[in-house]
């Protein structure tokens, strides 16, 4: 019965059963002998190693009663898990491809082509989740930012603070996992060293001292005549204050944009500018008796620009001329009216929309202008909601202007100016009393609109301000 076992060996058989039990291929190796009892076999399968593919076919079995030589055996395994450890440590540390993704600049609007690398909001080495902003690019009218497509760690920046970016431009690159990325501190390691490099030119400067004083000294022997008086500047030389007093810093995408706008403006419409006051008593009674009512209905405070922009709608019915606007040879009549309405914001000025304001009742323009008004000082407005308007409104009052006259806001035609309320003497029924009095002034395109237009527009603004039920009435 052995010998038949043995034969079946020689002739390569795959799997033997021992005392009835299931005795898998172990090593693939030239025939080798000594005696190796049961404790042996339990050992080399628990020495087994996985995942090894190489080691799946073998020709020889270990039984009980063989010869096999125990040394080379115990070599065979010892590479066998080398080469199990150097898989498994080359495992650990690689990362494919799909671990590092791009951040790119989004969309930023039809009429926008590229930008400025404003700010970084975040540094290499820094985690980020996904959608957290990591930089700003300023255009010409919003600031718009970066996100991270993904969580994980800022590897590197590939773009520059002031570089001109276009949509789709890689900005970073996130790492997924944080591999490979280096820490932020040595980079501050690294600004100390550059910082005491610049040390050595100092001797050199002391090396110009002197020869400065070398180059002075003829000049310091010449003898000076006492009585000379100094030499008087002449009209032609202007006194300059010193260098040092001064600060060159580039001007912002948006600023440019406004003074281009602006200088445009002046350049195409013949600007023309009337106006008129207007006695706020009605007005500021009318929101004095009603504006707690108003915030508990509708949870925005009674302010004077809905009283305006509806007094404006009602003057643009009445005027249409004034909300259309001259292209090329024709005149386009809007028969919509969509009122910008300028605000102040410490990147720049810029105008959000106010859509349909003749739809609109005094709580939801209220309501409009206000969600407009925070997105414009938090810089998350839209290019759409900035997009478009054919009337301006432009309130100086709440700044303390007195008086001004207003620029056209391209390609509108006309623009209205408000400013601060002042207590002044009136003669109201043959007695001087004192009035909430205001100025506003209408800027007109004077190549569309003529005088007597622009006059009855401003009349109109300053009867509907004075008297607000005319809006109940429609007189």
């Amino acid at each position: 019965m052995l010998g038949a076992l043995r034969r079946k060996v020689a002739i390569g058989g795959s799997s033997a059963s021992v005392s009835g039990k299931a005795i898998r291929p172990i090593i693939s190796a030239s025939r080798v002998s000594v005696n190796v009892g049961e404790e042996v076999n339990s050992r080399i399968l628990l020495l087994q190693p996985r995942g090894i593919a190489h080691v799946r076919n073998f020709s020889h079995l270990i039984l009980p009663g063989c010869s096999v030589g125990l040394a080379k055996t115990r070599d065979v395994f010892s590479s066998i898990q080398s080469e199990t450890i150097m898989q498994k440590s080359c495992r650990a540390f690689s990362s494919g491809d799909g671990d590092l993704v791009d951040a790119v600049v989004p969309f930023m609007g039809e009429s926008i082509s590229d930008g400025t690398l404003a700010t970084f909001l975040k540094k290499p080495g820094d985690s980020v989740a996904a959608d957290e902003p990591i930089a700003q690019i300023e255009t010409d009218k919003v600031t718009i930012d970066v996100v991270s497509p993904q969580a994980g760690v800022i590897q590197e920046y590939v773009a520059k603070e002031g570089d001109t970016v276009e949509a789709g431009a890689k900005i970073a690159v996130i790492s997924k996992s944080g591999v490979g990325v280096a820490p932020a501190a040595p980079a501050e390691k690294k600004s100390e060293k550059a910082a005491s490099k610049p040390s050595p030119p100092a001797e050199s400067v002391k090396e110009d001292k002197p020869k400065a004083k070398v180059e002075a000294s003829p000049a310091a022997e010449k003898p000076k005549p006492p009585s000379s008086p100094p030499p008087k500047r002449t009209a032609t030389e202007p006194v300059l204050p010193p260098k040092e007093r001064e600060r060159r810093v580039p001007m912002t995408r948006l600023r440019k944009r406004v003074a281009t706008r602006l200088k445009d403006s002046q350049n195409t419409f013949a600007m023309l500018t009337t106006f008129n006051e207007v006695d706020m008593t009605n007005l500021m009674k009318l929101r004095s008796d009603y504006k707690d009512a108003f915030v508990e209905k509708h949870g925005v405070k009674l302010g004077f620009m809905s009283g305006f922009v509806n007094a404006a709608v009602s003057a643009l019915q009445h005027q249409p001329i004034v909300n259309a606007v001259i292209d090329g040879d024709d005149i386009i009549y809007r028969d919509y009216v969509d009122i910008s309405i300028a605000v102040g914001t410490p990147k720049g000025l810029v105008v959000p929309v106010v859509r349909d304001a003749d739809k609109m009742n005094f709580a939801e323009i209220e309501k409009t202008i206000n969600n407009l008004a925070k997105k414009a000082n938090d810089g998350t407005i839209s290019i759409d909601e900035m997009a478009g308007g054919s009337f301006t409104i432009s309130n100086g009052g709440v700044y303390g202007s007195l008086l001004s006259t207003p620029i056209i806001n391209p390609p509108q035609s006309a623009i209205l100016g408000m400013h601060s309320i002042v207590s002044r003497p009136m003669v109201v029924g043959g007695n001087v009393v004192p009035r909430p009095m205001m100025y506003i002034a209408l800027t007109y395109d004077h190549r569309l609109i003529d005088g007597r237009e622009a006059v009855f527009f401003l009349r109109r603004i300053k009867d509907v301000v004075e008297d607000p039920r005319r809006l109940l009435l429609d007189v």
